[in-house]
């Protein structure tokens, strides 16, 4: 398992390290999430969506498997920056069930979210990141999704932002 996550990254600087850190390292399976760092900043919705199917194509093309992640709640975000990530993660669930063949869906954001609150974290030291709980309800939640698309399954012991 190689992680390649930047803190603070948005999708658009994800996309321009991607055929780099992820394509030339050959991995069976890429776990994309990203969006949330484009949102906090005030890009758009369509940005975000842009730079993932980017992102998907590069891997699906590189004969990558794909898991598809869903942008993850911050506490503190606006009624608009939540209307932009749901925006995001239903464009993510359609993306993927078009191409189900190639592209796996996993709802991290409900992964990590408080109860009856997907717009909250269940819990976090910052309100902006998941605590080590989340990170673990997020690995959970995406070990499955890593394991239908690995030729080797392998157990998910770390996720690291």
């Amino acid at each position: 398992m190689l992680n390649r996550g930047v803190n603070g990254e948005r999708s658009d600087q994800i996309r321009a390290r991607f055929a780099h850190d992820a394509a030339q390292a050959k991995p069976a399976v890429v776990v994309i999430i990203a969006g949330v760092n484009d949102i906090y900043q005030g890009r758009s919705a369509e940005s975000a969506e842009h730079e993932l199917e980017a992102m998907y194509e590069a891997a699906r093309a590189a004969k990558i498997a794909v898991v598809a992640g869903t942008i993850i709640p911050f506490n503190v975000a606006t009624a608009d920056q939540n209307a932009r990530m749901h925006a995001v993660n239903d464009w993510i669930r359609g993306y993927a069930a078009a191409r189900a063949g190639s592209i796996v869906f996993c709802d991290t954001r409900a992964a990590v979210a408080a109860p009856g609150q997907p717009d909250r974290l269940v819990s976090s030291p910052d309100d902006l990141h998941p605590s080590p709980d989340g990170y673990k309800r997020m690995a959970s939640a995406l070990e499955p999704a890593i394991n239908s698309r690995s030729p080797r399954p392998q157990r998910c012991s770390k996720l690291k932002s």
